[in-house]
């Protein structure tokens, strides 16, 4: 498993960002036959290789949303309650309607290790990250167009899309 450099990383986003998002913006306009069994099969190739743990970007630079649910579970296991979760960790972005973290990185990574400490009990949307194959494939283009640049398990999957479909 190959581990991330990090800033290697974020320099070949920011050159291909633009390339990416054009590639799958097209993809969902006529998206082709097979995208999703294709995307489950890159989807292994990339965990494969891909050591998250030796990155982290996503907890560094992003913020999950926190459904009721993740609250009500993420709080019991911290053994305290909601609202105590709530003002302690969170805000409420009116625009968007989500409970988010009141700042990044994410207060439960581990910066030494790049561990989440609350791992057992994380958001749903830090379990599902970076979406891959969770619904169909043309559904979460957009996610992707936003992941690409965040990633790399996303970064490769969208290079590997590109070497396999003609837009």
């Amino acid at each position: 498993m190959e581990k991330v450099n990090l800033r290697s990383f974020k320099q070949k986003a920011r050159h291909h960002k633009k390339a990416f998002r054009r590639f799958l913006g097209k993809v969902e306009k006529n998206p082709p036959r097979g995208l999703h069994k294709m995307l489950e099969e890159i989807d292994k190739e990339v965990w494969a290789e891909t050591d998250c743990l030796s990155c982290a970007n996503c907890c560094k630079t992003m913020t999950p949303t926190f459904t009721e649910k993740d609250i009500k579970r993420i709080a019991a296991h911290l053994e305290m309650t909601p609202a105590e979760f709530k003002n302690k960790w969170l805000h409420f972005e009116k625009k968007d309607k989500d409970w988010v973290n009141n700042k990044q990185p994410c207060q439960f990574l581990n910066l030494k290790d790049n561990k989440c400490s609350i791992y057992i009990a994380r958001p749903d949307s830090c379990a599902g990250f970076p979406h891959i194959t969770k619904k169909k494939a043309v559904d979460y283009i957009h996610v992707h167009q936003q992941n690409v640049e965040y990633c790399p398990a996303t970064y490769k999957m969208v290079e590997r899309m590109m070497a396999r479909i003609e837009v």
